[in-house]
């Protein structure tokens, strides 16, 4: 299956935080997306393994997924390393994406850069014709996606360009509420146990705050803001909005 998008992200969740509206919205209008999360988050203080990937299995229901794949790296302890790369280059040449969502280029947890840059690594040597690769025992073509964009994280970017996700704001959070036992809700199981840094309300009301304030600099209610590694480029001045 070719997608035009692949959302490519260290832990399951992070994609719904950091770019589920924008996600919804290119489904909307037709376009196939797909998230491969790199490990199961089974380092986390709440759930496990098994229910995380039970929670992102609901949560690409909601966003509209054409596929969601998870690769089981080691939480924490994955690398970018040459065995890590070829096994990313795999997944990217089998869907074959114009455009690569991934992690922030820095962020409070270190996983979320080192996704980032393994991402960015991955998607440059898919495209050498001499890296050989295999799935499902056929033979691999190169690829390389056109773009690459990282999403925005707890810590503050300032991004380079910001998607209006108004629309589709509440289908986000409802996609971000799959995880039941990671954040907090009127009914979440997330009101028990010890609470971390993101079980907690007042970290549902900074995930509110950011879109307003993303949305707020563009003019619109909300927004999701990305970081671009390459120069960006349009063919016509009137599909820039103010």
């Amino acid at each position: 299956m070719k997608l035009d998008m692949l959302v490519l992200m260290a832990h399951p969740d992070d994609a719904e935080l950091g770019c589920a509206g924008t996600i919804i919205s290119h489904v909307k209008k037709g376009f196939k997306v797909g998230v491969v999360d790199f490990t199961q988050g089974e380092l986390g203080t709440r759930g496990d393994a098994e229910t995380r990937m039970k929670e992102a299995e609901a949560a690409a229901k909601i966003m509209g997924l054409s596929v969601r794949k998870n690769m089981k790296f080691r939480d924490g302890f994955f690398l970018n390393d040459e065995q890590h790369q070829y096994e990313v280059i795999k997944v990217i040449r089998r869907f074959q994406p114009e455009i690569i969502l991934a992690n922030a280029i820095q962020d409070r947890h270190p996983d979320h850069a080192k996704g980032a840059e393994l991402t960015v690594k991955a998607s440059f040597l898919s495209g050498l014709k001499k890296i050989e690769t295999t799935w499902e025992g056929k033979q691999q073509g190169a690829w390389r996606p056109t773009k690459i964009y990282h999403i925005i994280q707890s810590r503050f970017i300032e991004p380079d360009f910001s998607v209006d996700v108004s629309d589709f704001w509440e289908e986000k959070m409802q996609s971000i509420f799959a995880y039941k036992t990671q954040f907090h809700t009127a009914d979440a199981a997330s009101t028990e146990g010890e609470q971390t840094f993101i079980s907690t309300p007042d970290f549902m009301k900074f995930i509110e705050g950011r879109g307003r304030e993303l949305g707020k600099n563009i003019g619109v209610e909300y927004a999701e803001g990305f970081t671009k590694g390459q120069p960006l480029g349009v063919s016509n001045l009137f599909e820039l909005v103010q």
